[in-house]
């Protein structure tokens, strides 16, 4: 099984970087900029996990919308908000809407990788990580 990897962040470098930590073997990385593309990406397939920038496109809310319609889409997949306006509202707000975990930009890759391995996503860092159900393997086995 394929495990897939969402990206929702409007500034390219972040985009390009997350993407280029998640783009290993078995794993399916979508990248997107904007709410639009968010929403016909998660209605196309489920995610194991999603990283997604709160305010996207300048939008206070842009992230948070994201994060509602990835809880209707896919809703085991582990989220990752992530901000560099980390006050109390917005914590609250990813906390309520299913984000797993909120970090604060700029957010150090291995930490997001490790978050990732723990939840059976690989990365370029950590690449045996396997997504429960895939070839029997079970995460962190």
């Amino acid at each position: 099984m394929k495990c897939s990897v969402l990206i929702v962040e409007d500034e390219t470098s972040i985009r390009d970087s997350l993407a280029e930590l998640f783009e290993v073997d078995g794993t399916r990385v979508i990248r997107v900029a904007t709410l639009d593309e968010a929403k016909k990406a998660l209605a196309a397939e489920p995610y194991q996990l999603i990283l997604s920038d709160i305010r996207l496109g300048g939008k206070r809310d842009g992230g948070l919308q994201v994060m509602a319609a990835a809880g209707l889409l896919s809703p085991e997949a582990v989220v990752i908000a992530l901000t560099a306006f980390p006050d109390q509202d917005n914590r609250l707000a990813s906390q309520r809407l299913g984000a797993t975990y909120f970090l604060e930009k700029p957010a150090d890759l291995e930490t997001i990788a490790s978050v990732a391995a723990k939840h059976g996503v690989p990365s370029s860092l950590f690449p045996n990580a396997a997504v429960a159900g895939a070839e029997g393997t079970p995460p962190g086995a």
